[in-house]
């Protein structure tokens, strides 16, 4: 009986999620008469990307998380800092991790001799998004467009916002809740870790402890020591090992499975699983159906890029992503 009301909460969040309308303001066919090519040139430079380098999906996905829980999804993750400006880049969450920047520069050199200054780069970020778990092997969805890009950024609120590998599940719940994304946004985006990998630096914690302890809880042993031979105990910070070391480069719901199995990478994969029971619930349900969590995911991700978007006459339509016109 409480596992059927376990499952009953869930759907009933989920359908709560299923009927949030879009207040952005954005629309799909944005550039349909403005740039009628937009969608492919973005797509194209993806799948290009992708092609030579696999991990370049998972690296394009966080871009637009990254950016988008910091002021909004306003491209202000791409700035460059400068003489008399400082952006986000250098922020502990994305300083030497995040990746795809050269992306986005070719998509965005594409998009200007196509149809100058009307692309916005924070659309690309979102378009590409999508791109690339569809190259990946995940669900489409459409994607609202007409975004402009910030002419600022905030050091502080990628600090703060950003969720860190280690956090705790109430910081977790609370960071997604500032940003107006419930429990079910918060496994379900987790989920975009299906793709990708993490530096050793990022999961040594995980491994060893806060004290180097030995026998550290939640984790599969077989898989505990899989990943010390990559990941010592000091030094080998940018070590790399898949948040998935299942499928890898295959988006699907094994990193749910995985998390199920005491193999979540992160420590913030991890606790979805051991440390609430809503977000356990949540985990089960999607880790037993792979077409709802492709579904919920595509959902979910249009939620996302519908934070705070900068429109009509604010912000503007940068030339060069790194830097404002």
């Amino acid at each position: 009986m409480a596992g059927m009301v376990s499952k009953l909460v869930v759907v009933l969040v989920i359908l709560a999620v299923h009927g949030a309308c879009d207040t952005s303001g954005l629309d799909p066919n944005f550039y349909v008469n403005k740039c009628p090519t937009a969608l492919e040139i973005v797509r194209s430079a993806v799948k290009k990307a992708v092609a030579e380098e696999a991990r370049m999906a998972a690296s394009l996905l966080r871009l637009h998380f990254h950016d988008c829980f910091v002021q909004g999804c306003d491209g202000s993750v791409l700035l460059d800092d400068n003489a008399t400006f400082t952006g986000e880049k250098t922020a502990v969450p994305n300083n030497n991790s995040l990746r795809g920047f050269d992306v986005v520069d070719n998509i965005k050199t594409e998009l200007e001799n196509a149809c100058p200054q009307t692309v916005s780069c924070a659309d690309i970020l979102a378009i590409a998004a999508r791109d690339s778990v569809v190259l990946s092997g995940g669900a489409w969805w459409s994607v609202a467009l007409g975004r402009r890009d910030s002419r600022s950024a905030s050091l502080s609120g990628a600090n703060q916002n950003l969720p860190a590998p280690n956090s705790t599940l109430q910081t977790l719940i609370t960071k997604f809740k500032l940003q107006g994304l419930n429990q079910v946004d918060l496994v379900v985006l987790s989920g975009g870790h299906t793709i990708g990998m993490s530096r050793c630096v990022s999961f040594r914690q995980r491994l060893y402890g806060l004290n180097g302890d030995a026998n550290p809880q939640n984790i599969d042993n077989n898989y505990l020591t899989n990943l010390k031979s990559g990941c010592p105990s000091s030094g080998g910070d940018s070590n790399l090992s898949p948040l998935d070391d299942v499928t890898p480069t295959k988006f699907d719901n094994d990193y749910l499975k995985n998390v199920q199995s005491l193999k979540g990478l992160l420590i913030s994969d991890q606790i979805l699983y051991t440390k609430g029971q809503s977000t356990k619930n949540i985990v089960d349900y999607y880790a037993g159906d792979e077409l709802l969590f492709m579904k919920q995911f595509a959902e979910s991700m249009v939620k996302m890029g519908n934070i705070k978007p900068r429109t009509g006459s604010h912000g503007e339509i940068r030339k060069n992503c790194r830097r404002m016109n």
